[in-house]
């Protein structure tokens, strides 16, 4: 069993940056892709971005070239990086991780409870 810990969200202005942090517990922390989800009010969770065990990354559209993951195994911990925000980017954003370490968009193992983040216009 993982046990994923959110932090880092927050109220900012559009136009402004957070960084998200995900701290996991267990031992196998390096061999699992880690991703980002977020939950607007009234939406489906979707995928935001994900990072495979090799430090591959896949970003979804909206988020590509102002949103970046990364991660510190010897922490167990992945971040999110986020700049340029938009008040569009107002959601709860979940962590979540994968036992086999594929790159892949859906089907994780493990989710964390989730940070608000809240972009003001």
């Amino acid at each position: 069993q993982v046990q994923l810990v959110e932090s880092g969200g927050g109220l900012v202005q559009a136009g402004g940056s957070l960084r998200l942090s995900c701290a996991a517990s267990g031992r196998t922390f390096s061999s699992y892709s880690m991703a980002w989800f977020r939950q607007a009010p009234g939406k489906e969770r979707e995928f935001a971005a994900a990072i495979s065990w090799r430090g591959n990354t896949v970003y979804s559209d909206s988020v590509k070239g102002r949103f970046t993951i990364s991660r510190d195994n010897a922490k167990n911990t992945v971040y999110l990086q986020m700049n340029s925000l938009k008040p569009e980017d107002t959601a709860v954003y979940y962590c979540a991780a994968r036992r086999d370490g594929y790159l892949v968009r859906s089907s994780y193992d493990f989710w964390g409870q989730g940070t608000q983040v809240t972009v003001s216009s």
